[in-house]
């Protein structure tokens, strides 16, 4: 199975039921549907047909990531932003920080590897996976990221993905 919506059925929640939820807290977004996008390079190929001219817009690249500690941590940065594993784990206290396996990735975030996302932390938050965001993320207007599968991206109003947390119990750790 891929991480598109052909298989969100299988999934904790579905995309469709993500949406759902977003729509009964009052959160906006607008919904775009696409081709399947598994990496950052396939992201800027349709990044033209999504963005709005004039809005300042974080396009994020998202890891899932363990320490040797068994703990989960969801990281989500610009997209051009490039990471340090060793310098990051520094900064965290957590030693040892490494790519979670897929198995993993679907028992903490309910997902597939290609749809990661901050979205996913409705299903990460009780299950103690610890989200870290781009500073950047303070200053955009819009954040773009999957709804739990790739083959949709929504966009998101800074304020309302800040609302969206907060309906969640979750504080991102900006860095």
């Amino acid at each position: 199975m891929d991480a598109s919506s052909a298989f969100q059925d299988s999934l904790p929640m579905t995309s469709d039921a993500l949406l759902a939820q977003l729509q009964d807290w009052g959160i906006g977004y607008v919904l775009h549907d696409h081709v399947p996008l598994r990496t950052v390079e396939d992201s800027k190929a349709v990044e033209a047909d999504l963005l709005v001219p004039g809005q300042s817009a974080l396009r994020l690249k998202n890891l899932y990531l363990r320490d040797r500690k068994k703990r989960n941590y969801l990281i989500s940065l610009h997209q051009d932003r490039e990471i340090d594993l060793k310098a990051l784990a520094a900064q965290l206290g957590a030693g040892g920080l490494s790519f979670g396996s897929a198995d993993r990735l679907m028992e903490y975030l309910g997902i597939r590897p290609g749809a990661v996302s901050p979205l996913a932390m409705i299903t990460g938050a009780p299950k103690q996976v610890r989200f870290l965001l781009d500073a950047s993320a303070q200053e955009a207007d819009v954040i773009y990221m999957h709804p739990l599968v790739n083959d949709r991206t929504l966009a998101l109003p800074r304020p309302d993905l800040m609302r969206f947390f907060e309906r969640i119990a979750v504080v991102p750790e900006f860095i």
